[in-house]
């Protein structure tokens, strides 16, 4: 073996999200996310995620997330499969109306914990770091109903309520936490991201900024009780990433690059450096958008800044600030030119490792606090040939090269905590509510319209990434 790249203690695993594999929509008490009320591929799914009311109005279809991959009654199996490759960590989140069913109550429903608490103390038997993410696109959906999401100030006190209960639940179990996912996601799906609703609304871009800063203090003052309840914790924020490449030298692209860019950053500025950047003042008046503060929240945000950065991490993205370039293709979400110097998955994203370094780089530079790679992976259709083998080459291709890169990032200087591939068993897409789109080392038996057996099988990934952990990073 040559030298990895990777320190000794580096945290190589996988990541999920609750609403996204767990199942069991409504048993032992749980309520219903967002996501429950969003029907399948099939029935424009996409277009729901922009209109909650017509998503609700919807009696008989099929909802994915309502069974999903089951991990509810499957989770010893699948973190003995996860603790066979070989992780470190294990990045979960934990369902927010699973343990507050509507979002408001005031004390939580202890048969939600307990089911955290076996998958939790699991996780520590096998050797893996639990990383745990509070909020990930599952906002009660009690909580659209009665104040419209994170557009009401109270939301705060009831995640704050939340979070206080996972960390005295944890405190002695969970190091790793991270406050949102992929925070900046409020701007594009803001049903997800936010639990908001905005038909009607004359200006969205008020409503989700002012959104997005009552998550911000949210994010603070649960820092600020974490390290209270227990100074070791470290709790980090977490960006939906990907470096914007101008399409020509002109600097006209070059700036609209630039500014793609800082709509990401905005709220790692705030999370990371404690205060509202300056390129904000003009955004906001440009938007006619104006953040109601409270008198604390300036302080509140200055002093309790996050200690790490998380990101996930796709595909690189291209703009032209030239109306006539219309040639797009998706970016997890994002819209993006087409580059043509990139390969292309199913699903349009492209695929690009030198991408990764480069923002790896540039996130690092910008802040100089330690970073965690937490969603990086590769949706793609499998095929289960005989003898129960699914050969994911392009899987395998596609990770490796975001590796390598990974390295090369942590070479020139990056700290680097850890790599969770995201969806490493099967899960329900976010986006599209498709099984057809998989991600994971592990294969679920299960397809877009709910049938299958759920049995999990060992893709060729598996193995692979099993190699990749056993020698640090050096076997790709």
């Amino acid at each position: 073996m040559t030298k990895s790249n990777f320190p000794d203690n580096f945290l190589w695993g996988g990541a999920t999200a609750a609403n996204q594999f767990e199942g069991a929509y409504d048993v032992d008490g749980k309520g219903l996310s967002l996501v429950d009320i969003l029907p399948d591929a099939h029935h424009g799914r996409w277009d729901y995620l922009f209109n909650a009311k017509e998503a609700m109005k919807m009696e008989e279809d099929f909802y994915p997330s309502h069974e999903s991959v089951d991990f509810y009654h499957h989770y010893e199996e699948d973190l003995r499969l996860m603790a066979e490759m070989g992780f470190k960590t294990f990045r979960m989140s934990i369902s927010w109306p699973r343990i507050f069913p509507q979002g408001d109550e005031k004390k939580p429903n202890e048969k939600g914990l307990q089911f955290y608490d076996r998958v939790i103390d699991l996780c520590i038997e096998l050797g893996m770091e639990p990383l745990v993410t509070i909020n990930h696109f599952d906002t009660p959906l009690g909580m659209l109903k009665k104040m419209n999401g994170w557009a009401d100030r109270r939301m705060i006190d009831n995640y704050l309520n939340f979070s206080r209960v996972l960390f005295m639940r944890y405190k002695d179990k969970v190091k790793y936490w991270l406050t949102f996912n992929e925070i900046n996601m409020i701007l594009h799906i803001p049903l997800l991201g936010g639990g908001l609703d905005l038909e009607g609304i004359d200006n969205p871009e008020q409503v989700k900024y002012q959104a997005a800063h009552h998550q911000l203090v949210a994010s603070a003052l649960a820092t600020k009780m974490a390290h209270e309840i227990n100074p070791d914790f470290q709790i980090g924020c977490m960006l939906a990433a990907g470096v914007t490449y101008p399409n020509t030298p002109n600097p006209k692209d070059i700036f609209e690059a630039m500014t793609k860019d800082r709509e990401g950053y905005f709220f790692i500025d705030v999370q990371s450096r404690g205060y509202y950047p300056s390129y904000s003042a003009r955004l906001f008046k440009d938007m006619g958008v104006s953040i109601e503060m409270a008198d604390t929240d300036a302080a509140d945000l200055l002093e309790n800044t996050v200690d790490f950065i998380s990101f996930s991490y796709y595909s690189s993205r291209l703009a032209s600030a030239d109306p006539e370039m219309t040639d797009t293709t998706a970016a997890n979400v994002f819209e993006s030119l087409k580059n043509p110097y990139l390969k292309t998955s199913e699903w349009g994203w492209q695929t690009d490792g030198l991408g990764l370094r480069t923002t790896m780089n540039q996130i690092y530079d910008r802040y100089q606090k330690p970073l965690f790679v937490v969603e990086n992976g590769l949706g793609a259709k499998d095929i289960v040939e005989d003898g129960d083998k699914i050969h994911d080459e392009y899987r395998i291709s596609y990770l490796s090269e975001n590796i390598q890169a990974m390295g090369e990032a942590i070479a020139d200087g990056v700290v680097c905590l850890g790599y969770t591939s995201w969806g490493c068993i099967d899960l329900i897409s976010a986006g599209s509510g498709e099984m057809a789109k998989r991600y994971g080392y592990i294969y679920v038996d299960r397809d877009n319209d709910g049938n299958g057996t759920l049995n999990r099988l060992r893709k060729d990934s598996f193995y692979w990434y099993q190699d990749v952990i056993k020698t640090n990073g050096v076997e790709l």
